[in-house]
């Protein structure tokens, strides 16, 4: 797949440089260019960005940060069979635990969130640092809501961290699952509230919360290109009335004389007066032809029995 002209393969983190070092320098170059590739993609155009991953895969699977990615690009596409391996085989490279969150959703889009919660009780949550365990609980709450248990999901949530009034980058995401927790509970005045401090948090436009609370608030958006075409199918699907018709110029054949033509104009007037005769004599005869029809018309059909309907008709 063609790589973006202005990529050099430089723009990646220094981590991930240093773990591509172990690679011949042409092969690193390769694997790095698809990185960043995957990286610009992800969000936009998830997809291309998994075709990119599976080149760098293909290239260097030995690779931490290569399986991290492809994993990450696998569950943007929600292929979550194959991010929750590519996390694992990532995991046991690095020995980290700072995928423990992500691993847990995938365990929740295989339509396992029992799972997601027993991985919410083990050991490697309490070695994450505060934006994991943030991310920890987004999990859970969303585990207990796909179990129906929408209180408890609620009080998941209610954390030191949502009442801060601190910003961190987690902030908007957690207060956007509090508000849309408590929409679903039927409490929409809280659920309003809270979407509207998503919203003073989420400077990057990381949520739609202010489609959210344009919902409440019954406000709805029209797009005007769709508003402008509409109007111009109703122009063109409009019949002509009879004032739009142009009227045909009208002449006035009393008073004419040939005489008052000259060279090819009167010319064209004879042949004119040619075709109406043969108009007229035309039209005669198809005037004899109409009565002879008319005649036979006129003769008593004779009665003949209707077949009866078919019952396989």
């Amino acid at each position: 797949m063609p790589i973006d002209e202005d990529v050099t393969g430089n723009e990646i983190d220094e981590d991930v440089r240093q773990e591509l070092m172990s690679l011949p320098k042409g092969l690193a170059e390769d694997v790095a260019s698809n990185l960043v590739m995957v990286a610009r993609l992800i969000d936009e155009e998830p997809e291309q960005a998994y075709a990119y991953s599976r080149i760098a895969l293909r290239l260097a699977s030995r690779v931490a940060a290569v399986r991290e990615a492809a994993g990450f690009a696998a569950y943007a596409t929600q292929k979550y069979s194959e991010a929750l391996a590519e996390f694992r085989a990532a995991r046991r490279m690095t020995g980290s635990v700072e995928l423990w969150p992500v691993m847990a959703d995938c365990e929740r889009g295989l339509g396992r969130p029992e799972r997601a919660l027993t991985m919410a009780g083990e050991p490697e949550v309490q070695k994450l640092d505060k934006a994991g365990q943030v991310e920890m609980r987004l999990v859970v709450a969303g585990a207990r809501r796909d179990l129906g248990q929408l209180d408890a999901a609620i009080v998941t949530l209610q954390s030191p961290e949502l009442a801060s009034n601190s910003v961190q980058p987690w902030t908007p995401r957690l207060r956007y699952a509090y508000a849309d927790a408590l929409l679903a509970a039927g409490r929409e005045d809280e659920a309003r509230e809270w979407f509207a401090k998503a919203l003073e948090a989420d400077k990057d436009g990381s949520t739609d919360a202010s489609d959210r609370l344009a919902e409440l608030d019954g406000v709805d958006f029209v797009d005007a290109m769709v508003e402008d075409d509409a109007e111009v199918d109703e122009v063109v699907a409009e019949p002509l009335g009879a004032d739009d018709v142009r009227d045909e110029p009208e002449f006035d054949d009393e008073g004419e004389d040939e005489d008052d033509f000259e060279g090819d104009d009167a010319d064209a007037v004879h042949e004119a007066d040619v075709v109406r005769e043969a108009d007229v004599v035309r039209d005669a005869d198809v005037v004899r032809d109409a009565e002879v029809v008319d005649a036979d018309l006129e003769e008593p059909a004779r009665d003949e029995p209707v077949p009866p309907i078919s019952k396989d008709a």
